[in-house]
């Protein structure tokens, strides 16, 4: 969810060597350009080395979502990016080449693919695509049910939740994708849920050395969703039915875990409608991205009138964060409209679908969506700093360290 590619790099580079590192610098502007020029099917210019799939489904899979049809070669550059096994790494620069045993495949870039392609439902390469990719998640599970950012690792909400929402997209009941020792998902997701009282029912992110679970609204919005059994774009069949704010209980299964984790999430956005967040030496400030996934996780609960509270938030204060993260952050921002009941191409003025569309090739019926380029033009994108933490999510939180801000979030807390 709103990964920065710093934090992403960090937590790649923790994942190789396997010890725990303190983020380092997680600013804004931390995301560099590549070296060379970028696949014309990809959306975003920046360097895509840390979120090129996690973007390119996150914007695909909005754009669908939408009623705008990808262009085809969109679609081909992100299929092209899977392994023979059916797993996707971060970014793979020469696709022509097989993966090998250094390709760090890793469930949460899987898993936004498999969302983005089985929505396209398209037939053939796709299709084939979603299948290989379902059976590679099934087959790096964790005993316990879940699943951690890179396979070996220990399950996390956030890797957990995606590839639960992965699984619901394709088709597939999430409680029967169960380990050798018959575990679920759901499983997964009751453990890592924390007790009523001062831990409020959240999700929690694993500590690097102690492993112990600290709260953390952006695994929160994971957990819940996941628990619910929802992907990262809902349609109106699956925002859940109006409900009373929910009370704290023994979280003994994922159902009441996602209601606790939903009265979590409904007193951080409360006073303010966002979500905060804090890093070791800098002001506190309005945590966008985790903000609106929080939106569809309420909206999934059925939590209506506070999503529409946090949304119309959004629509006031996200332009700056969108045009720097890119089109991650965008497609975030549509998903969190639409499951709000908002018009994603008049949010607070913005057209945000033409605003992503802008960064990539223009699809194949964007003949009314103003300034699209021709397909064969360049794209100008305003760059994608990803803002799309599931990136290197906080899988790595799980088993390595870093907690959180997305990229595993970087370790941030979320108020």
């Amino acid at each position: 969810m709103n990964v920065r590619r710093s934090a992403a790099a960090l937590a790649v580079a923790v994942a190789a060597l396997g010890t725990a590192a303190a983020p380092a610098a997680l600013a804004d502007d931390a995301s560099p350009s590549p070296a060379g020029p970028l696949p014309s099917g990809l959306y975003g210019k920046k360097d895509p080395q840390f979120d090129g799939v996690f973007r390119q489904s996150y914007a695909l899979l909005a754009q669908r979502t939408t009623g705008v049809t990808p262009a085809a070669k969109a679609v081909d550059w992100l299929t092209g990016q899977s392994c023979a096994s059916g797993g996707f790494a971060a970014y793979r620069a020469d696709a022509s080449e097989p993966c090998g045993s250094k390709t760090q495949v890793d469930s949460n870039s899987t898993a936004a693919a498999v969302q983005a392609l089985a929505a396209l439902g398209d037939e053939g390469k796709s299709a084939q695509t979603v299948k290989k990719s379902l059976g590679w998640l099934k087959s790096v599970q964790n005993q316990d049910g879940g699943w951690g950012y890179n396979p070996g690792l220990p399950s996390d909400a956030n890797s957990t939740g995606i590839v639960v929402g992965a699984f619901a997209a394709a088709g597939e009941k999430p409680a029967a994708v169960k380990s050798q020792e018959g575990k679920s998902p759901l499983d997964a997701l009751t453990k890592l849920a924390m007790d009523c009282g001062k831990d409020g029912g959240a999700f929690g992110l694993a500590d690097a050395k102690s492993g112990k679970l600290t709260p953390n609204a952006d695994a929160t919005a994971a957990g819940v969703l996941g628990g619910l059994g929802k992907g990262l774009a809902l349609d109106e069949k699956a925002v859940g039915e109006a409900d009373a704010a929910p009370r704290c209980a023994k979280p003994d299964d994922a159902a009441q875990a996602a209601r606790n984790g939903t009265g979590y999430l409904l007193k951080a956005l409360a006073r303010s409608g966002h979500l905060t967040s804090s890093l070791p030496g800098a002001a506190d400030k309005p945590d966008v991205g985790n903000t609106a996934d929080a939106v569809v996780a309420l909206a999934a609960a059925g939590q209506r009138e506070q999503a529409e509270k946090s949304a119309e938030w959004l629509a006031r204060n996200s332009a700056a964060w969108a045009k720097d993260s890119g089109p991650a952050a965008y497609a975030q921002l549509i998903f969190a409209a639409r499951a709000a009941g908002m018009d994603a191409r008049d949010f607070g003025g913005a057209n945000l679908v033409e605003q992503l569309t802008a960064q990539g090739p223009a699809p194949r019926d964007a003949g009314d969506e103003a300034g699209n380029k021709d397909e064969k033009d360049e794209k100008d994108d305003d760059g994608s700093g990803v803002s799309v933490w599931w990136i290197v999510g906080v899988g790595l939180v799980a088993g390595v360290g870093i907690g959180i801000l997305f990229s595993g979030r970087k370790k941030k807390t979320q108020l």
